[in-house]
């Protein structure tokens, strides 16, 4: 096997480790606080105070993946998300936990969460380390059909972990698979493109992807999108209150809601690294945007579980179909030394709209008094936004085959 496809096999291995601990321990958080306090703002809570560090930490996390080896910046992180997990546990089995209610967890929570904001960019900008540039377009689904994968057993096992042991049982396991995918991302050998001098002061580095992504429309409105998007159509904050309240699920009933949007998303991303969209890339991004949208609003008026599961498989693969489009916008359009500071405002666009979604979520519960129109009314907004961006961004509406991005 050649370096550069055992580099690929083993971060792909690190990140379906990395990714299925996450997942254990967001299952077992939003079951652990939903049954302590049948509160949706305590779900809310739970969403916000892991977006508030990645929105104050980000911008430096990406000029340190530009300036340092993302490698041990990954296997760091990795080992700091290992602690959390056992730190969590040793919160679930102190004396008293009953009274000490969810603030030790939200503390817990803000750390990891200022831990995510410095793994994310350099995650996502290692990966053009690994394999060759013409290599990216395959790789780059093949990495998100291992995440997706990751989350389909991911929550169904925290589900089952949490059943059979309670909370602490899938902490500690989220703790060693995340041990396990610190391991895995030091043995790797990627080969860094060296980095000629730079003159710029440190606030220039930190607004050097911002000024970047100003001045290329695509990539802006790639990165805006799911933004808007997820922020307003995010269902999964509200699992806990649609499995326990409206579809009467038990906790493996919950993890299979959780991974339904997953088996969608990881079956397309097989697809797509087999079969690469060729033409009409921007056109397909809106699309599966679209229909993103009308599967959150099947989801938050269905009674049946079936039939929710299979919706969130829908909404998983068109939600897909976008996100490869747009990491591929976004890492074929970037230069290397700044693909760690446009990663970092693409965690910030991206990866926090989950958790500020999951705030909106709960917050948009309670003031309509009820998770299924709060749900609805988030896919409605999908909708309206995808119709916007199309009509704003041109530009990423006409982007026609991926092998072209960022050439010439």
């Amino acid at each position: 096997m050649s370096r550069p496809h055992r580099n690929l096999a083993r971060f792909l291995a690190g990140r379906l480790l990395a990714t299925v601990a996450f997942q254990i321990q967001s299952v077992a958080v939003g079951l652990q606080v939903y049954r302590a306090t049948h509160d949706a703002m305590d779900l809310a809570w739970v969403g916000l105070v892991q977006f508030l560090p990645l929105l104050v930490f980000s911008p430096y996390a990406g000029t340190v993946a530009d300036r340092h080896d993302r490698r041990r910046i990954v296997a760091t992180t990795s080992g700091v998300f290992a602690l959390g997990a056992l730190a969590l546990a040793a919160l679930v089995l102190s004396p008293g936990a009953d009274r000490l209610g969810v603030a030790p967890i939200l503390g817990v929570l803000a750390l990891l969460g200022a831990t995510r904001a410095f793994s994310a960019p350099a995650t996502w900008a290692l990966l053009p380390w690994l394999v060759p540039r013409d290599q990216l377009p395959r790789a780059i689904p093949m990495s998100s059909a291992i995440y997706q994968l990751a989350t389909i057993g991911g929550p169904a096992l925290g589900g089952l972990l949490y059943a059979l042991g309670g909370a602490e049982l899938a902490y500690v396991a989220s703790a060693v698979t995340s041990g396990g995918a610190a391991v895995l991302f030091l043995t790797l050998r990627p080969d860094r493109p060296p980095r000629a001098a730079s003159a710029e002061t440190g606030w220039q580095r930190v607004l050097g992807g911002l000024a970047f992504l100003r001045s290329q429309r695509a990539l802006l409105g790639a990165i805006s999108l799911d933004l808007a998007a997820v922020l307003l159509g995010g269902a999964v904050a509200l699992m806990p209150i649609f499995a326990e309240d409206i579809l009467q699920v038990d906790e493996l009933g919950f993890g299979l809601l959780r991974a339904g949007p997953a088996i969608g998303a990881a079956a397309m991303a097989l697809i797509l690294a087999r079969y690469p969209l060729r033409r009409r890339a921007g056109a397909w991004m809106f699309g599966g945007v679209a229909v993103f949208g009308l599967a959150t609003i099947g989801f938050g008026l269905s009674e049946r579980f079936a039939l929710s599961v299979g919706l969130l498989v829908i909404l998983g693969a068109a939600d897909m179909i976008s996100v490869v489009v747009r990491q591929s916008i976004i890492q074929l359009g970037t230069p290397d030394e700044l693909r760690g500071r446009v990663a970092s405002l693409n965690m910030m666009f991206i990866g926090a709209s989950n958790e500020l979604g999951e705030f909106e979520s709960g917050l948009t519960t309670k003031w309509l008094g009820s998770a299924v129109r709060a749900t609805v009314l988030g896919g409605v907004g999908t909708l309206i936004v995808t119709g916007l961006w199309a009509a704003w961004f041109g530009e990423l509406r006409r982007v026609d085959s991926l092998d072209e991005v960022g050439e010439g």
